[in-house]
């Protein structure tokens, strides 16, 4: 049980917006505090509060405000706290941004804009996403979510994971280890990576695996560092990849001298395929304080020996 005065500390890119719903709340026992030095809870944007862990010399929780806590996990920063991340509030802005690009992508929809320009009517042909398959790194909820979206549109939804088990409530087609993941990239017309950060993912999307995709669509919304840059190139230039939908990079901002900026079979977004809504993040962190102040386990608990 945790039952006295909590004092939490908040760093974010909307600190007034997270300040004002959290008084919405009216959470027992917690009040806000200006000061690092006073503060047992942390709710944080991860980048922004990784170099200023020793300020927090009370801390006991930090609540992220986004799912990725990768900068949270070099191993000479702090553990000594438990770390919760948001979940299961991903997957629909995912779907959304994986099946909006296909379908722009297949039924030409930057092609008709141009032809607009020029007032131009030429019909041109397309094919449907019924019936393509996906393949999805990670089955977890935005995985699993995505695979229901896609399903319920006709896809066929293969999953990859770290088991080759399909998860709970699994919308999966078929689920294959990530031993298996060669098998199924022959498969796919269209790759989805929503990977976090970890040894075990670092450039698993490499020359040898995406060698074996033939003119996909290849999506990253997991991770930057899952992606190999220099594969990608080769991959777009023996068109094993017809055209990358990039969200997430190594370097964030992409540099304006990366070469990734001038290639058109390559889409480049400032990481917004899933923002983390406040409104939302701050539903998530109420029902976890009041698991705290009773004394039960935090949802969304982040293991820093896996990294996620």
């Amino acid at each position: 049980m945790h039952h006295s005065e909590h004092k939490i500390f908040i760093l974010t890119e909307e600190n007034q917006s997270y300040h004002d719903l959290l008084l919405s709340h009216s959470l027992p026992e917690l009040t806000i505090t200006q000061e690092p030095a006073e503060a047992d809870i942390v709710l944080a944007a991860p980048p922004k509060v990784a170099d200023k862990l020793d300020q927090f010399p009370k801390l006991q929780w930090l609540q992220s405000t986004y799912a990725g806590v990768n900068a949270l996990m070099p191993s000479g920063l702090r553990r000594d706290y438990t770390l919760t991340n948001v979940r299961g509030i991903f997957g629909p802005l995912i779907a959304e941004y994986v099946l909006g690009y296909s379908i722009a992508h297949w039924r030409h929809l930057p092609l008709y804009a141009q032809q607009q320009q020029q007032r131009q009517w030429q019909p041109h042909l397309y094919t449907s996403l019924q019936g393509k398959r996906v393949v999805i790194l990670g089955t977890g909820s935005i995985g699993n979510h995505l695979a229901h979206v896609c399903s319920a549109m006709g896809l066929h939804t293969m999953g990859i994971n770290r088991t080759g088990i399909p998860p709970t409530g699994s919308h999966f087609h078929q689920t294959y280890h990530i031993n298996e993941l060669a098998a199924a990239l022959t498969q796919a017309d269209i790759v989805v990576n929503t990977l976090p950060s970890t040894e075990q993912t670092k450039q698993l999307l490499n020359q040898a695996s995406l060698s074996h995709c033939r003119q996909v669509l290849l999506f990253n919304v997991g991770r930057g560092d899952v992606l190999d840059n220099a594969a990608l190139l080769l991959a777009l230039k023996n068109r094993w990849v017809e055209h990358a939908f990039l969200d997430v990079f190594e370097q964030e901002p992409l540099p304006s001298d990366h070469p990734f900026w001038g290639l058109k079979q390559i889409t480049i977004t400032p990481h917004i395929a899933a923002l983390s809504f406040a409104e939302q993040v701050v539903e998530i962190f109420a029902e976890n304080y009041q698991r705290w102040i009773e004394g039960y386990p935090l949802n969304y608990q982040v293991s820093f020996a896996k990294g996620y």
